[in-house]
């Protein structure tokens, strides 16, 4: 009967957690009214911690009067290789078309293919688009730029890589340049404005992540949440769904905030350098299932024969907690353990400090259910002790089905009484498995979102503890420990009860086939502790006199 709980409660618990991560999605609540974007920050409608040290540019590098500078009347691509990155750049609006991770490969079994996080294709839209915002000449993510050459390359001598491109109209000149560091997926991009016209320059730079809702383009067998968060001081984690900005886009103020386009272990963010001036931070629904998440630079105002900067950054790699904290504030909570990340955040530095020595995040899978296990220990002792007297009162319980089997009142009543002269409590083996519940569900976030867990191995077949096990071993160990502990439990007394729990240990090896199978690992170190604690326990039951020997 405990046994039958334990399998409904947890199965209860999933559908739960699947019911209400849906319902998030559903029925969040709307935010409130929203600032209006000023005449004076109107985009074109076609747009819509600790940050590196770098080498500053010389002026050499940045003027492109005394360069050579290809020329073309028509937008070409360049091409960037660093030691992180293979980026594509259109020398229309100077914006990335296609970022490619080399340092995350796509699968386990092609390890030169890079992961591609940005790109822009028939099925996908996720690019950055940038530009000036003035009355006077001033460039836009339309504006045809200027480029030197058509690739460039971080070499293996070199620290730091720029990557310019020229516009100028009318007296004035704008250098857009990226900068590159080696070993870092933050990029900054400098603005160098010259105004050698005979008036004052006034205008501001915009920053923005055009992105398509994938949710109409293709089907996902684990709903992990992909669209924009943003972030300011008075709340450092707000989730903006897609379908949320067609209806109610974000436009406010803030400093020292930061925008970003999340999804499954990646993220791309736009993080201002200057964490005390005020930034306008923006949402736009573009139509077409294509939206934008910006923001836009404090004004500034360049006298003739005068220059000036200005400097925006964009992280585009992987949700590693430590480097996301020490770019800005609540970065890191991009890695979204839910509600439970209270538990979820202790279970990763656990799991994390446990990989310091085992260099094998299996293993620390392992070691971190034993410490669990151990913490657990005297509660689940008091739930198998509780499962032990139920069985050992087995035999009086089916007596009395027969005995009552017409007229459940009494049969009830005659149950509660044999309960209370052996001192049991029914339900008490229900609770240590409450308690461990939202450990279960923590954890399972915990394994979903790590991206340090992506195709991380353990051993033999298990390749990728965050994918499903290929060969489904894992899975039917999980249903056999799960049939082994029915055989610990007593059995219910109700037939059909019996049929169902037969039923369970298959459901669930079905069920756990489709999770990661480093949470099945978990299930599956957790079940087989269990069931030793459990047999000890009966064993010294059955030595003192009080328990029932077990087949």
């Amino acid at each position: 009967m405990d046994t039958l709980r334990f399998l409904l409660i947890i199965g209860f618990a999933m559908v739960t957690m699947k019911l209400w991560t849906s319902w998030e999605v559903a029925y969040r609540p709307q935010s409130g009214p929203q600032q209006a974007i000023t005449e004076e920050s109107t985009i074109p409608d076609s747009i819509p911690g600790e940050i590196p040290e770098f080498t500053e540019v010389t002026e050499q590098d940045l003027a492109p009067e005394t360069q050579t500078v290809q020329i073309s009347s028509s937008a070409a691509k360049v091409d960037i290789e660093t030691d992180l990155f293979r980026i594509e750049i259109d020398t229309k609006g100077a914006g990335i078309k296609k970022a490619a991770l080399l340092d995350f490969p796509v699968d386990i079994d092609t390890p030169d293919e890079p992961f591609v996080l940005m790109e822009s294709s028939n099925q996908t839209t996720f690019i950055s688009q940038g530009g000036l915002l003035s009355n006077q000449p001033a460039p836009t993510n339309e504006s045809l730029f200027q480029a030197r050459s058509n690739s460039y390359k971080l070499e293996s001598n070199q620290d730091v890589l720029r990557v310019p491109f020229f516009w100028s109209e009318r007296g004035i000149t704008v250098t857009k340049t990226y900068i590159f560091t080696r070993g870092s997926h933050l990029v900054r991009i400098d603005y160098t404005i010259r105004n050698d016209s005979e008036t004052e320059w006034s205008g501001s730079s915009y920053h923005q992540i055009k992105r398509n809702n994938p949710e109409t383009s293709r089907m996902r067998t684990i709903y992990t949440y992909t669209g924009t968060v943003i972030s300011d001081p008075e709340n450092r984690y707000e989730k903006i769904p897609f379908d949320e900005i067609t209806t109610d886009p974000i436009a406010r103020d803030a400093r020292d905030g930061w925008i970003a386009v999340i999804q499954h272990y990646f993220l791309t963010a736009l993080v201002p350098a200057d964490t005390e001036n005020l930034y306008h931070f923006y949402t736009r629904a573009l139509g077409n299932q294509l939206y934008t998440s910006g923001i836009i630079s404090p004004g500034l105002s360049i006298a003739p024969n005068d220059e000036k900067e200005i400097t925006e950054q964009i992280y585009i790699g992987p949700k590693d907690q430590e480097t996301l904290a020490g770019i800005a504030d609540g970065l890191d909570l991009t890695v979204d353990y839910g509600k439970l990340w209270f538990i979820a955040k202790p279970l990763f530095w656990g799991l994390k400090k446990t990989h310091e020595f085992t260099n094998n995040w299996g293993w620390s899978i392992i070691l971190v259910t034993i410490f669990l296990k151990t913490l657990f220990y005297k509660l689940s002792a008091a739930g198998y002790r509780s499962m032990a007297n139920m069985r050992r009162v087995q035999p009086r319980l089916v007596s009395l089905k027969e005995r009552f089997k017409d007229d459940r009142v009494k049969m009830n009543q005659a149950m509660m009484q044999i309960y209370k002269e052996e001192k049991i409590n029914p339900f008490g083996g229900c609770f240590p498995i409450l308690i461990q519940i939202p450990v279960f569900i923590a954890l399972y976030w915990m394994l979903l979102e790590s991206v340090e867990l992506r195709q991380a191995g353990f051993i033999f077949w298990l390749r990728d503890l965050s994918s499903p096990d290929p060969y489904w071993v894992l899975p039917l160990i999980m249903g056999l420990t799960m049939f082994i502990q029915q055989k610990l439990n007593p059995a219910p007394i109700d037939p059909v009860q019996a049929k169902v729990m037969m039923t369970l240990p298959v459901i669930f090896t079905v069920f756990f086939g489709f999770f990661p199978s480093g949470l099945v690992l978990y299930w599956v170190s957790n079940n087989a502790l269990s069931i030793l604690q459990q047999w000890l326990i009966m064993k010294n039951l059955e030595k003192a006199g009080l328990g029932v020997k077990h087949k």
